[in-house]
C-alpha cells in the first residue's frame, strides 16, 4: 500500500512519509533531564509535530523498561475553563484511561474513584500521588496541550504539578513533560477575579524549556525522496529550493505541498509525471485558496490585537529595523505562534513565504470580493499584462475610493500596501503569481509579478517588478531612493520586463491633482516608470 504525506493528526509511520521524530529534538538531552527526574517543557507552533514526538518518546521510555511513561492530552479540559472541579476531572480522567491502556487493568481507573470527591485544589496532586505509589515503576508523565486550559483551571493544574514535586518520585511522577505552544514562563493567566498569573510563578519548578524546530533543508529532501522511492515520481531537483523558501521547513506546510503536488493535482497521481517547479507554484497557489484548517487557525490569529501590533508595522515596511520598540510579550508570542522568526542580529520577519502570501491576502480578501475589475481588462493580445493601464486604473480608483475603503481594514496603517495588492490579487488570480517582499526597517515593499505565457513549464513569462514606498520625506530623495532599490530588486530576481515605482503621499494638505501623476525615469540603462498616488 502507498504511503501519503501527512497533514493531519499524528504521524503513523506505516500511513505516511516520516520523518523519525526522536531525531527531531536532542533525544539524549531528554533522556538526561527524565533520569535526573526533572521537570520542564517542551513547545511549538501548532501542526510541528510535537504529539508524534511525544507518541515515539512514549514508546521508547516503555520499550527501554525502566519507567512507566504515560501521554496524555488535556484539550478537552478547556471546555471547562474557570470550572476547577470539571477541569481536574477531566484531567485525572483522561491520566487514568491513557494509563489503563498501557498497563492492561484498570487500577488507575479504580485510584481515580477514590479522590473523585475531593476538594478541586487538591484532587490532582492526591491522585498522581496515590498512583505513583501504586505503581511498580517511576512514572514518567507528557501533558499535551497544557496551554488549553483556561485561568483558575490552569493555574489549579500548575499548582498541583508543583505540590507534589518534592515526593517525587516514590510518591509522584519521576518527570512531567509539559506540551504546548508558549513556554509555561510566558503565560499570562487571568484569574475569574481578574488577577494575573504568570506560568513561571505558578510553576517555577521548571528545569528546562525545550522547543521543537522546523525540518531542514536535509529533512525536506529526505522525506520527499521516500515518495520517489516507494513510488518512483521524480521530483526536479529545482523544486526544493522553492519548497524551502515557501516552507522554510514548517512541517505541516512541507508535508501539505507534498500532498498537494503528488495527489490533489490529480493529473500527478500518474508517477511517471515528472514534479517540476511550476507544479509546486500551483500546489502552493491552492493551499493558500482552500484554506485549510492550518491557515484558518493563522488568519484567526491576525485578528488578535497583540498580534497586529507586531504585523501591521512589518506589512507597511516601515518602522526601525531593530524590533526593541516592540513589547517582548507580543514578540514573544508571535514567535511562539509560528508566524515570525526572531534571529541573533537581524529584524524579526515572516516565517515563511507562504505566510508571507496569505497574510495580505486574508486581510484584503472582502475586499476582493467588492472590486468589479476583471482580468481580461488588463490582458494584451500575447496574454501577458497591461501594467500601466491596470495602474492607471488604479490610480483613479485610489483617488476615488482611498479614503474609505483603506478605514475598512483591520491594518489601516498598511492600507495603501495592501489596497494596491487587492487590487493586482484580483487581476492575477488563476493566471499569475504576486511574490512579495516587506518588513521592518525596508521603508519599501517589494512585489514581483509573474505571469506564464503558455501553459508549459519552461515557456515564456512576463515578469514585472512594483516598488511600493510611503512619502515620508522630500519627493526627490523618496525618489532617488525608490529607483536605486527598485532597481536592485529587478537586478536580484532576473529577467524583469518592467519595473515600477509606486509612491504614497499620504500628506492631507495637498490636492489629488497634486498627488496623481506618473513620468518614466531612466536609471543604470533601464526604464522604470514612478507613479504618484
Amino acid at each position: 500500500m502507498e504511503r501519503f504525506f501527512n497533514t493531519a493528526g499524528p504521524n503513523q509511520p506505516e500511513d505516511s512519509y516520516t520523518i523519525d521524530p526522536l531525531k527531531r529534538f536532542d533525544l539524549d538531552d531528554i533522556l538526561s533531564l527524565i533520569q535526573r527526574k526533572r521537570y520542564f517543557v517542551l513547545h511549538a507552533p501548532r501542526q510541528t509535530g510535537k504529539t508524534s514526538c511525544l507518541l515515539a518518546l512514549r514508546e521508547y521510555l516503555n520499550a527501554k523498561g525502566d519507567n512507566i511513561a504515560v501521554y496524555v492530552n488535556v484539550e478537552a479540559g478547556q471546555a471547562a475553563r474557570n470550572n476547577v472541579l470539571s477541569a481536574i476531572r477531566t484531567v485525572c480522567g483522561t491520566i487514568s484511561e491513557k494509563l489503563s491502556m498501557i498497563l492492561g487493568t484498570n487500577q488507575p481507573k479504580e485510584i481515580r474513584k477514590e479522590v473523585n470527591d475531593l476538594d478541586a485544589n487538591e484532587m490532582l496532586t492526591t491522585y498522581l500521588r496515590s498512583l505513583s505509589m501504586a505503581l511498580p515503576k517511576p512514572l514518567v508523565l507528557f501533558i499535551d496541550e497544557i496551554d488549553s486550559l483556561v485561568g483558575d483551571s490552569l493555574v489549579s493544574v500548575l499548582r498541583q504539578l508543583r505540590a507534589g514535586y518534592d515526593d517525587r518520585p516514590d510518591a509522584f511522577p519521576k518527570s512531567i513533560i509539559l506540551c504546548g505552544v508558549r513556554d509555561v514562563r510566558d503565560y499570562r493567566i487571568v484569574l475569574s477575579n481578574q488577577d494575573i498569573v504568570t506560568g513561571g510563578s505558578a510553576f517555577n519548578i521548571k528545569a528546562a524549556s525545550l522547543r521543537l524546530g522546523n525540518f531542514s533543508k536535509e529533512e525536506i529532501h529526505d522525506l520527499y525522496m521516500q515518495h520517489t522511492e516507494e513510488t518512483g515520481q521524480v521530483f526536479d531537483e529545482a523544486c526544493f529550493p522553492m519548497i524551502w523558501e515557501a516552507t522554510e521547513g514548517q512541517p505541516w506546510l512541507v508535508n501539505a505541498l507534498g500532498n498537494e503536488v503528488t495527489w490533489e493535482i490529480k493529473e500527478n497521481r500518474n508517477r511517471s509525471v515528472r514534479i517540476i517547479p511550476e507544479m509546486v507554484y500551483r500546489a502552493q497557489e491552492q493551499i493558500i485558496y482552500r484554506r485549510d484548517t492550518h491557515i484558518d487557525i493563522l488568519i484567526d490569529k491576525l485578528r488578535e490585537e497583540r498580534v497586529k501590533r507586531v504585523i501591521e508595522p512589518m506589512l507597511s515596511a516601515e518602522g526601525e529595523a531593530d524590533d526593541s520598540l516592540f513589547p517582548n510579550d507580543d514578540i514573544q508570542y508571535v514567535v511562539d505562534m509560528g508566524l515570525i522568526k526572531r534571529e541573533r542580529g537581524k529584524p524579526i520577519r515572516i516565517a515563511n513565504g507562504i505566510y508571507r502570501e496569505i497574510i495580505p491576502r486574508e486581510l484584503t480578501a472582502t475586499t476582493q470580493e467588492m472590486l468589479t475589475q476583471e482580468p481580461q481588462w488588463y490582458e494584451n493580445a500575447d496574454g501577458s499584462i497591461n501594467m500601466e493601464k491596470l495602474l492607471l486604473d488604479f490610480q483613479q480608483f485610489f483617488r476615488e475610493n482611498s479614503d474609505s475603503w483603506i478605514g475598512r481594514f483591520d491594518y489601516a496603517e498598511a492600507g495603501p500596501q495592501l489596497l494596491l495588492q487587492c487590487f493586482l490579487q484580483r487581476i492575477v488570480n488563476g493566471g499569475g503569481y504576486i511574490d512579495r517582499e516587506y518588513g521592518l526597517g525596508r521603508r519599501r515593499t517589494d512585489l514581483l509579478i509573474r505571469k506564464p505565457l503558455t501553459d508549459h513549464y519552461g515557456g515564456p513569462v512576463q515578469r514585472i517588478v512594483l516598488e511600493l514606498k510611503i512619502l515620508r520625506r522630500g519627493l526627490d530623495a523618496t525618489i532617488s531612493d525608490g529607483l536605486r532599490q527598485t532597481f536592485a530588486y529587478m537586478d536580484t530576481v532576473g529577467a524583469v520586463d518592467e519595473g515600477h515605482l509606486i509612491i504614497f503621499d499620504r500628506s492631507q494638505t495637498k490636492t489629488w491633482e497634486e498627488r496623481i501623476w506618473h513620468r518614466p525615469y531612466d536609471f543604470e540603462g533601464r526604464t522604470i516608470m514612478v507613479w504618484g498616488m
